[in-house]
């Protein structure tokens, strides 16, 4: 089994980090890892847009700027780490999520304007922890399902999550153990 582990984490010793480790070990198989934080994304200009548009018009992927791309379609099982930032998840995700959006590759358009997935992929996992509530998941693991059933044919999209970590009085301990439980339970504790 070939798992992409998409880390948009950022500090050192992150927990959203660490529960998407947890996530890894329980799957096992072959992984991929991409460190958002330490990949440089082009600029989104009127130059890079027309050599992409140009290269899916031909349905050529040969070039470099669709390395992640062709990486994520042609995995089994995608692992996103992504903490809870302003209701959401840190903006590298989403420079991910627009560099692999690609017509031909990751997904087709069709006739009728609806969406068809051409990506292997069967599941994706998405981790994130959050110092205090999350109000709605609607803004970040929703963004994500919405665009790996919608766009990319994945349909097994999971979620989990720790949050309360930061409130005065939290039991860190507990809240981790408690998530790490849920993903143990989940995936197996043989899996």
């Amino acid at each position: 089994m070939k798992v992409l582990y998409i880390d948009a984490t950022v500090r050192k010793n992150s927990r959203t980090a660490e529960l998407g480790e947890l996530v890894l070990e329980k799957l096992g198989g072959t992984v991929d890892r991409i460190k958002l934080c330490e990949y440089d994304f082009p600029k989104t200009k009127a130059e890079y847009l027309e050599k992409r548009d140009k290269a899916c018009a031909s349905g050529d992927f040969s070039d470099n700027m669709f390395n992640h791309a062709r990486l994520f379609a042609d995995t089994d099982v995608i692992v996103i780490a992504a903490p809870y930032w302003d209701m959401s998840f840190p903006a590298t995700l989403k420079q991910f999520f627009e560099e692999i959006t690609v017509a031909g590759l990751t997904f087709e358009c069709r006739p009728d304007g609806s969406f068809r997935g051409l990506c292997k992929v069967n599941k994706l996992y998405y981790v994130t922890t959050a110092g205090g509530t999350i109000f709605s998941d609607e803004y970040g693991f929703g963004y994500v399902r919405t665009l790996a059933q919608n766009f990319y044919g994945i349909g097994e999209c999971v979620m989990f999550k720790a949050e309360g970590l930061d409130i005065w009085g939290a039991d860190i301990d507990s809240i981790m153990s408690d998530a790490k439980d849920r993903i143990c339970k989940y995936l197996g504790e043989g899996t």
